[in-house]
């Protein structure tokens, strides 16, 4: 049965119209066929409609444009010309509070982006900015419809810029839950997070066919730009999940923890777990001998509410960890060393991966806490031609540019310029603390033994036992656990077993913090 023999083909009276009405909207809201659902389901992906059931609160969403039809011509389009052109675009809410979102169809075109597709995606992302809420892209799309040619490129321009202009000013999501190949992969890299799903999502720029082509090299979709390899070895996503409802549910999580826009403060929930909660366990579960490794995440489960955190890119650059967590209720971005990984030392990715996330906690007044325990910058020709000045100077730059309370805490080991990057006292934390077991020095003991004492050492009748003593020295004299508390570099050398009660205190402090930067267009940070 067609549209035509559905409803008059000329409605003389209001009830007419509203039926008419209603059959295109069941029309839109069914999409293009049955068979086309089935195909979707078969590659074990849902529709475009039932990840945003998924996303926002049950019938919360309102559709943007909901009867909106391309009006190109040529290679057969004038006959193909389905409501919502492949995307659906909208608003709702999550656990109350208000997101945009838009999604691509791909039983219709492919999820291909045409140009009215394009202008309804660049009205929702300008509604978003006005109203100063969440933007979440569900991506599922096979790039620029190449029927219309040079419009749909442009259509991707009016997105980026976008993307640009709303960045630091309201949360952007990426959900990959499909392909997203060539051009079409720039929005996702521009935005804040980017999910992605195993098997069945795709980021590259140019496909496997054209690899070949050109290198020579044979590789699979997944191989080249699948969500484990963009979770561990490009550092693209930031999450990746086995199934979309995982991957989903995360995204509303993930939400719960940021502000609405940069105005506001992200919200605060009534916490059961007492803000003056001791953690004895702290004392075991660090070593006191700085060359023994433990894991930083008990450290952070310890110390947040009730334990639990969302870490963020958790399987790249393991030697740092940024993750966002809760602190007597209120959210607070972590950036720890974690001495489990290369020692914890400070590489090309790592200083990418924290920089990254401390410019995101300042731009959504997410306070940071950092904590140390770095023996320093990893050594090795491989790192000095990579560029470990340029990239370690961003996390620099992103820590001194950031006007969010910030608290920076030592556990053990915090080395030369490692400390200095990780948020000293010097380049503006507004506390630091430390723990008894701090070593905070020019570089390890050992290192300083050799450099300062090199003819003492050269000259004694035995070499090793004169090293030996020269190393006692130097850790009495300028490594001991108060050398930095005396001279005012660190606000205090507390009990472990405090310190979540500590970091509560300080962050109620701080929570009506100022600081202005100087007037500028923007800063030049280094790339």
């Amino acid at each position: 049965m067609t549209l035509v023999d559905e409803i008059p083909s000329e409605p003389t009276d209001a009830r007419g119209r509203v039926a008419e009405l209603h059959v295109l909207r069941e029309q839109a809201l069914a999409g293009p066929s049955e068979r086309a659902t089935e195909a979707q389901h078969a590659k074990g992906k849902l529709t475009a409609r039932e990840r945003i059931e998924l996303l926002l609160d049950p019938g919360s969403f309102n559709e943007v444009e909901q009867l909106r039809r391309h009006r190109a011509q040529g290679f057969g389009l004038e006959a193909r010309k389905p409501y919502t052109d492949g995307v659906i675009t909208g608003w709702g809410t999550v656990e109350g509070r208000t997101v945009f979102v838009y999604a691509h169809d791909f039983r219709i075109f492919g999820g291909a982006l045409g140009e009215a597709h394009a202008t309804k995606i660049h009205k929702i992302m300008d509604m978003a900015i006005a109203a100063g809420a969440p933007l979440v892209s569900l991506n599922d799309g096979a790039g620029a419809r190449i029927q219309e040619g040079v419009s749909a490129l442009a259509g991707y321009g009016g997105i980026f810029q976008r993307n640009t202009k709303a960045s630091g000013v309201i949360p952007q999501i990426s959900v990959m839950l499909g392909p997203c190949a060539g051009g079409a992969a720039y929005s996702p890299a521009l935005t804040d997070f980017v999910f992605m799903v195993r098997e069945t999502s795709q980021m590259f720029i140019t496909g496997p066919d054209v690899v070949k082509a050109v290198t020579g090299e044979e590789i699979s979709q997944n191989g080249l730009g699948g969500a484990d390899v963009h979770a561990e070895t490009s550092g693209v996503a930031h999450f990746a999940y086995d199934d979309e409802e995982t991957c989903i549910a995360e995204v509303r999580y993930l939400l719960s923890m940021l502000p609405q826009n940069n105005r506001e403060n992200p919200p605060t929930v009534p916490s059961e777990d007492p803000a003056d909660r001791r953690g004895d366990v702290l004392l075991d579960l660090v070593p006191a001998d700085g060359n023994r490794p433990y894991d930083m995440h008990k450290v952070i489960e310890e110390l947040v509410d009730d334990g639990d955190y969302l870490e963020v890119h958790e399987r790249w650059a393991r030697n740092i960890i940024c993750a966002l967590a809760r602190l007597d209720g209120q959210v607070v971005g972590i950036v720890a060393n974690q001495p489990q990984s290369l020692a914890g030392v400070l590489d090309i990715e790592a200083s990418e991966k924290a920089a990254r996330f401390v410019q995101m906690c300042d731009a959504f007044n997410i306070p940071i806490i950092t904590l140390l325990d770095v023996p320093g910058f990893l050594p090795g020709v491989d790192q000095e031609h990579g560029g470990i000045i340029r990239h370690g100077a961003k996390l620099l730059y992103a820590y001194c540019n950031a006007t969010v309370p910030r608290i920076s805490l030592i556990l053990r080991k915090a080395y030369g310029g490692a400390y200095i990057v990780m948020d000293s006292q010097s380049i503006g934390a507004d506390l630091t603390y430390a723990w008894p077991t701090n070593e905070i020095a020019v570089m390890g003991a050992e290192g300083a033994a050799n450099v300062i004492f090199r003819k003492q050492i050269a000259e004694a009748e035995d070499p090793e036992a004169m090293r030996a003593r020269m190393v006692k020295e130097y850790k009495a004299e300028l490594m001991h656990p108060y050398y930095a508390a005396e001279r005012g570099l660190v606000d205090d050398v507390i009990d472990p077993a405090d310190t979540r009660q500590v970091l509560i205190r300080s962050l109620a402090m701080l929570r009506t913090k100022h600081a202005d930067l100087p007037s500028r267009k923007h800063g030049n940070p280094p790339q």
